[in-house]
């Protein structure tokens, strides 16, 4: 029915590190040819556990979209725009808020899992209950049909299909609808016309779901419908009423493997990180400096390469001929461990080395990244209106 299009977004953190890069920029780099890309600054949603520190939010935005510059995100091929810079967000999130049950908020997994694991902050707020409803409002605004989500984040997805689908048993019955829809069904010319009522019919009375395909696929070959009129189409083939929001799919990614340097998984919380676009020096003297397998003492004792965390690296960035030669080199005391880490550093400093290039145009005139973020706002803001725009006059909202 729409065109693929892609939403994700991140909360701004400040720098990020390789295991962001592994887990999600990886995928929006190769995605962003592939798709109709959005990839935006999740600020509200900082608000939601950070609402007592919002100093540290500013600089932490430039600091992440630079990030992902660096990584090789294009604005030639993305959108790349600020949540709060696209106030429909808040609009639609207060309007959805009138018809999302309590129930659906307190249900969500990650609601009681995070007030767990951050019990030292107060998060017994509006705010934080309703931040899945923001997160549905996010995608639902660009009638996203893709979320790429890690399986955590499944449920949420389909939180968001399921407001979706209230909104438009609610709202879709538009006065008139029958005869718009009608009216529309002409619009395709004798033949489609035709066809099209051919598979309504069998869909309706048969069940027939292979015609409902056909339907869609016809549907989505009309190129002189309006955006109106198609969304009538698609919803009188159902029985409905006129589809206003479209229900997203999740497309599930896969875990990042980014062990960090103690071996556990990367992240800040550990104190294990490699910025993405740290100083060279300092990659290396991490990596030279990580523990190894404990009983390797003396450079004459043999290790284990599975109670390494460097060995974990080796995983991530060696060829299969460099694991072999590190698993025999620990295995028989052949290497030493500094030596052993010798090709990870290599690896890592190669990986970062095009990441740092291509931010230092950005350091040097920050000017550029305001420039981009400043199109992507506007290019985000007017999908947005186009959306806000068909649920207002669907809630009675649109005064002549």
């Amino acid at each position: 029915m729409f065109a693929d299009r892609v939403l994700s977004g991140m909360r701004p953190t400040g720098s990020l590190h390789l295991g962001h890069y592994h887990g999600v920029l990886k995928n929006w780099v190769q995605m962003q040819h592939e798709f109709e890309c959005l990839f935006f600054v999740a600020d509200w949603h900082a608000l939601t556990t950070h609402y007592d520190n919002p100093q540290i939010i500013e600089q932490s935005v430039w600091d992440m979209v630079i990030d992902w510059l660096a990584a090789g995100v294009d604005p030639a091929h993305a959108t790349l725009f600020i949540q709060s810079k696209v106030p429909e967000h808040a609009e639609l999130h207060l309007l959805l808020s009138m018809i999302t049950p309590l129930g659906w908020l307190e249900r969500m997994p990650t609601y009681k899992d995070q007030q767990e694991k951050l019990s030292g902050k107060d998060l017994s707020t509006y705010g934080f209950l309703g931040y899945p409803l923001l997160q549905s409002a996010d995608i639902l605004i660009y009638r996203a049909t893709q979320v790429p989500v890690g399986e955590d984040q499944v449920p949420h997805i389909e939180f968001t299909r399921e407001i979706a689908r209230r909104f438009n048993h609610i709202y879709g019955k538009e006065i008139g609808f029958q005869e718009k829809a009608e009216a529309a069904i002409k619009k395709l010319g004798g033949k489609k016309s035709k066809l099209y009522v051919d598979l309504r019919t069998r869909y309706q009375e048969q069940g027939d779901d292979e015609a409902l395909e056909s339907a869609k696929a016809l549907l989505d070959e009309q190129q002189n419908l309006s955006h109106g009129d198609r969304e009538r189409l698609f919803g009188y083939l159902e029985g409905g009423g006129k589809m206003i929001l479209s229900e997203p799919q999740a497309m599930l990614t896969a875990a990042s493997k980014m062990p960090g340097l103690d071996g556990q998984k990367m992240s800040k919380s550990y104190n294990n990180t490699i910025s993405l676009r740290e100083d060279e020096a300092e990659v290396s003297k991490k990596i030279r400096t990580m523990p190894t397998d404990p009983a390797r003492i003396r450079r004459t004792d043999v290790g284990d390469p599975d109670r390494c965390p460097v060995w974990q690296l080796h995983q991530v960035y060696s060829n299969e001929a460099t694991k072999e030669w590190a698993k025999q080199g620990c295995t028989s005391a052949g290497i030493g461990c500094i030596e052993c880490k010798q090709p990870v550093i290599a690896a890592v400093l190669e990986e970062q080395k095009p990441m740092r290039e291509r931010a230092q145009l950005y350091l040097d005139d920050p000017s550029l990244v305001r420039n981009i973020i400043a199109d992507g706002n506007e290019k985000a803001r007017k999908l947005a209106q186009e959306t806000m725009r068909d649920v207002r006059e669907a809630m009675g909202l649109e005064y002549k």
